[in-house]
């Protein structure tokens, strides 16, 4: 497995999104998770990514157990800052230091581990100014809980003025064939400060691998009510599908790997750091994305795939 400098943190090129294994996409099954995250260590693939918010807590101790046995082996982050204490309608960004501090120690608790390698806040916070927020998460940096900073979702004024307070290592935000916001929002000042990118949903939450039938989604699955999957605007969006497919069958690969591929290739275009973040909870996927490290897309391919994103119909959520 290639590995990728983070802004400091050396990890594999390729990571392992947790999300799903606990919450937002359909039914879970834990012996499976925890084989996928035993299969993926094996592959290589060292970075972990979890979330206090992922199912409430239950998959961070998930990925707790997983590597309880193998910590020195993984880059693990996981976030804070999504409050849905008061349910899910009502939840809210927080960043007030005191509970800054609280988020830590429970992650910490959950997971099993004496300290995080790369903490991210999870949203630019609501209740706080984002000097204070990442100036309670330097203090973590220097009580030995955390190795490294991110932030999730955030623009060039906020990582400036979060990066003046403590280095930041790594920026995570959506970025897929169908999602560049990042390349407008935030990429000159990641490559200004040598800050990595951590592209989350690479695979366009699955739409992009033409595996993906929105009328079967179950109700505990969220992209059944998502504004680029459903309706109208679904059936547009099928057209980016079917052209991703139409170039891994003239490659003779998967959608998938195409996909991951076209991310990967971003790194020297944009002049930055990145390293995907593919979730899945089943170990047949986890080693179809891993094979995408060994794709090279060719001109032709990059022509036709570069234009997919000016065709996208509906909203991020």
């Amino acid at each position: 497995m290639k590995r990728v400098n983070l802004g400091g943190l050396d990890v594999s090129a390729q990571g392992l999104g947790c999300m799903g294994m606990s919450e937002w996409y359909g039914q879970g099954d834990w012996d499976e998770s925890v084989a996928t995250i035993h299969r993926a260590i094996e592959l290589g693939v060292t970075f972990l990514d979890t979330a206090d918010v992922y199912g409430s807590g239950h998959n961070e101790v998930l990925v707790g157990r997983a590597i309880h046995d193998r910590r020195d082996q993984v880059q693990l982050a996981t976030k804070f800052g999504i409050d849905r204490s008061g349910g899910d309608r009502a939840r809210t960004i927080r960043g007030d230091a005191a509970y800054v501090r609280q988020c830590c120690d429970a992650s910490l608790l959950r997971l099993g581990v004496d300290h995080i390698d790369l903490y991210y806040l999870h949203r630019p916070p609501q209740n706080a100014e984002i000097e204070e927020t990442v100036g309670a998460m330097a203090e973590l940096v220097q009580a030995g809980k955390v190795r490294h900073l991110g932030l999730s979702e955030v623009n060039h004024d906020l990582l400036r003025r979060a990066y003046a307070v403590h280095p930041i290592t790594a920026v995570q935000s959506e970025y897929s064939l169908w999602t560049r916001d990042p390349e407008t929002d935030v990429v000159d000042t990641l490559r200004e400060l040598g800050v990595g990118l951590v592209p989350y949903s690479p695979l366009g939450r699955g739409f992009l691998t033409g595996t993906v039938d929105p009328k079967s989604l179950g109700e505990k699955d969220f992209r059944g009510f998502n504004p680029r999957f459903t309706g109208d605007a679904g059936q547009a969006n099928q057209r980016i599908a079917d052209a991703v497919k139409a170039v891994a069958e003239r490659k003779g690969v998967t959608p998938a790997q195409v996909a991951l591929a076209w991310v990967h290739g971003q790194a020297e275009r944009l002049g930055i750091a990145l390293a995907p973040i593919p979730g899945t909870k089943r170990r047949t996927w986890l080693e179809q994305n891993v094979a995408a490290l060994e794709v090279t897309l060719d001109a032709q391919d990059l022509a036709e795939l570069d234009r997919l994103g000016e065709q996208v119909v509906g909203a991020r959520y």
